[in-house]
């Protein structure tokens, strides 16, 4: 039951509701340290999203996040090492660079609606791309889209791989799907 004095505390719980992972409970708690136990907390998770909500745009040249037109992994010239990864979302930019293992520049595929085929080409003449690495989740879509870019690039001199997949450290293997278990056979490596 809704009390009715407490409309903008549920618009609040609505709104955290819609959040990825947010249940109603979950939801619920937050709103409540928000506006109860912290406010302080509240107001500057407020001021946080209102600014990066106005400041966060597309970088102009790879599609990941920026503030500014073109990000700083565009600008770094010490990331021109002749490897490219094309990632699905802007935010697996930052997944892989948590792990520290790439230094090349990434190309954002989010659909292949909106491949812009002249800017990704552009982008691997300009950087001396010689290599491009797909990092994309395991699925026959994604398999056919590696092939259909690999097939539009096929002009150029490069060379095309894809992330290892297999299984996750510490996971049984009654709790991985079958398409995981058959890669994890195809590339298994010696030991």
């Amino acid at each position: 039951m809704k009390i009715k004095n407490l409309q903008s505390f549920y618009a609040l719980v609505q709104s955290l509701e819609k959040l990825p992972s947010i249940g109603k409970k979950s939801a619920e708690k937050m709103a409540y340290t928000l506006c109860v136990e912290n406010k302080i907390l509240g107001l500057n998770i407020a001021k946080s999203i209102q600014e990066a909500t106005s400041k966060i745009k597309k970088c102009s040249k790879c599609g990941g996040l920026s503030e500014e037109e073109e990000c700083q992994i565009c600008q770094d010239e010490e990331r021109a090492n002749g490897e490219l990864c094309i990632i699905a979302h802007p935010r697996d930019i930052a997944i892989i660079e948590n792990t520290g293992s790439f230094r090349g520049k990434y190309f954002v595929l989010e659909s292949l609606e909106s491949v812009d085929f002249e800017s990704l080409t552009s982008m691997i003449l300009d950087n001396k791309i010689k290599e491009v690495i797909f990092s994309f989740s395991p699925s026959l879509a994604n398999d056919a889209l590696m092939l259909f870019v690999e097939d539009r690039l096929s002009a150029l001199s490069l060379s095309f791989s894809k992330i290892a997949q297999g299984i996750p450290t510490g996971i049984g293997l009654d709790h991985i799907d079958q398409l995981s278990l058959s890669r994890a056979f195809e590339g298994r490596i010696k030991i």
